[in-house]
């Protein structure tokens, strides 16, 4: 009897002292901030996604040049929107010039793709300055826009259009 007490109470002080260096590990891991993720060659790397396009994206030290699928920026994506939609993160950070730009994107048109190079920025500059996290999450930028075409039904003209009714 007198060794299952001791046995309980080892065992209850075993799981508070756990508990506590469970504790204390949380608040090192929340207090230290996370380390910079930059390749041999200088550079950070990041997936964005938007609709149906994919965009793998490569940030670097620079002068601010950008391109996409080994095109600059302006001759790639034409309308001056999709531009702007690129420039908003390093704006938002306050980064604006500092970083050269290299991405590649497949599926889905000009817009999707824009939105999925943005995404792709934004993450490649947390790995590259994780304390620039508070101002891109604010803005906006690090979350997926996850709305997407809806399917077609059968039955139905299109997603939800019914087909003409007719009377006679």
């Amino acid at each position: 009897m007198a060794n299952e007490t001791e046995t309980l109470e080892n065992t209850a002080e075993g799981m508070a002292a756990l508990g506590a260096l469970k504790d204390g590990a949380a608040e090192t891991q929340a207090a230290t901030p996370a380390e910079p993720q930059i390749d041999s060659l200088g550079r950070s790397y990041a997936t964005g996604r938007r609709k149906d396009a994919s965009a793998r994206v490569w940030v670097k030290r620079g002068t601010g040049k950008m391109s996409v699928n080994g095109r600059d920026v302006a001759e790639y994506f034409a309308r001056p929107v999709l531009q702007m939609l690129l420039a908003q993160p390093f704006e938002t950070a306050g980064r604006t010039g500092e970083f050269d730009v290299i991405a590649t994107v497949k599926g889905g048109g000009l817009s999707g793709q824009a939105g999925a190079v943005r995404h792709g920025i934004s993450h490649a500059l947390i790995r590259f300055e994780p304390g620039l996290r508070p101002a891109l999450k604010a803005g906006g930028f690090l979350t997926r826009d996850s709305r997407v075409v809806e399917r077609k039904k059968y039955g139905r003209r299109k997603a939800r259009r019914s087909f003409q009714f007719s009377k006679r």
